[in-house]
């Protein structure tokens, strides 16, 4: 299973976020919910660095399926903002694949 965690902070901004896992819907290549869930992900931190300038703190293992995101220490407020309405995107896409394959991705939202 694809388990993606979503850290917010206690004012609702997205701090970081992971994700990890396989999500064996289909065999390697074939499966559409990695797929789908691999695209969402990396089309949120790539259009975060593109449209905002952000290079991300990224953490990768292709094996384990991870990949991990947080924000660097030195960010503008403009580009944060911009950074966290992709993220919000994000969030409502993997929603949407959880809906239609939840037996194959989970996302959990934790509050701090």
């Amino acid at each position: 299973m694809i388990n993606v965690q979503v850290n917010r902070s206690a004012e609702g901004m997205i701090q970081s976020f992971s994700m990890s896992g396989h999500a064996d819907f289909d065999e390697t290549g074939k499966d559409l919910v990695c797929a789908g869930a691999s695209c969402v992900v990396f089309g949120a931190i790539n259009a975060i660095h593109a449209l905002t300038g952000i290079e991300p703190v990224l953490e990768m293992d292709q094996k384990q399926g991870l990949v991990t995101f947080d924000w660097p220490d030195a960010v503008s407020e403009e580009a944060l903002q911009k950074g966290q309405l992709l993220l919000e995107g994000m969030v409502v896409s993997i929603q949407t694949i959880e809906e239609q394959y939840g037996e194959y991705i989970r996302m959990t939202i934790l509050k701090k």
